[in-house]
């Protein structure tokens, strides 16, 4: 069999490497595959976001929009949106650092000592936030194991103990789910990154902290960037952790609108007010991420 070039009219011998049964695959037109490969995950997308999404919509809308402007008026939405920002930047900011140590560690590891590592890192991203909840009580609660431990030697186990249901304490139980996704998401940076910038840095004279903020991190920042941006949009809508937790004590987005659809006080116009905007800031978040990674590939 031989092949004709469309556009000169040349007509080439068959390539002796190539099998007649492969050549037929690929003189075939695009079979069902190629034209509705795409329409399972199109059918998920439409019934599992775009109905759910639309619902919204409309409950949003009722009265006119009145939701929104109850919601825009409402001080405990003002404080809940700080409140959640101000956990979500401080959440965001440990995993970052702390995931990027860790990355930093991986890329100086063997390639067995790395494979334990990713093994472990994988523990935290398949527990569900009320495990993880559940788990910090069981550790750091007023009766767990770490409290008492330092009760034993003299720490005041009431004080310790209190701290896992405060801001603080939810901040480090969202960094533990955290930083095994910053430490995945810069890793591959961190491992493919070009040394021979810094050595001739600290060649010409530069301390190693001037070398690696003025030539690592020159590349290392939109994925740095990129991985604050996740986790931060993560810890803004995490809602099963901060329930265990804190329950209704820190007013945060999630748990105000588990309180508009609580029994006693149903409000569905407000709490998909309150969805979309939180929806609407997650995405803008994610969204900046993206645009600082295309910016600076």
């Amino acid at each position: 069999m031989t092949s004709v070039r469309a556009s000169t009219g040349i007509v080439e011998p068959p390539d002796p490497h190539v099998s007649p049964a492969l050549s037929r695959v690929k003189d075939t037109p695009r079979g069902w595959v190629r034209r509705f490969g795409g329409l399972p995950a199109a059918v998920v997308l439409v019934l599992g976001f775009g109905l759910p999404l639309a619902s919204l919509v409309v409950a949003a809308f009722e009265g006119h929009g009145a939701a929104f402007s109850a919601v825009a008026l409402d001080p405990l939405v003002r404080d809940a949106f700080v409140n959640s920002l101000a956990l979500a930047i401080g959440a965001g900011t440990v995993s970052l650092i702390v995931g990027a140590l860790i990355a930093v560690t991986l890329a100086r590891q063997t390639p067995r000592r790395r494979r334990l590592w990713l093994a472990a890192m994988g523990v935290p991203l398949a527990f569900s936030g009320l495990v993880i909840a559940y788990g910090f009580i069981l550790g750091f609660g007023r009766s767990g194991f770490v409290t008492m431990t330092l009760a034993s030697l003299g720490a005041d186990p009431v004080h310790f103990g209190a701290l896992i249901y405060t801001a603080p304490g939810l901040v480090a139980a969202y960094a533990y789910y955290l930083i095994p996704r910053v430490a995945l998401m810069v890793y591959p940076a961190i491992a493919n990154l070009d040394r021979r910038p810094i050595e001739a840095a600290l060649t010409l004279g530069a301390t190693p902290l001037r070398a690696i903020v003025d030539v690592a991190l020159r590349e290392l920042w939109p994925t740095l960037a990129a991985a604050w941006c996740l986790v931060t949009a993560i810890a803004l809508g995490t809602y099963g952790t901060a329930l265990a937790l804190a329950g209704t004590q820190i007013n945060i987005l999630p748990l105000l609108m588990f309180l508009k659809m609580s029994d006693g006080q149903t409000d569905f116009p407000q709490a998909a007010a309150l969805s979309l905007v939180l929806m609407a800031v997650c995405s803008g978040v994610l969204a900046l991420g993206e645009c600082l990674v295309r910016r600076h590939p």
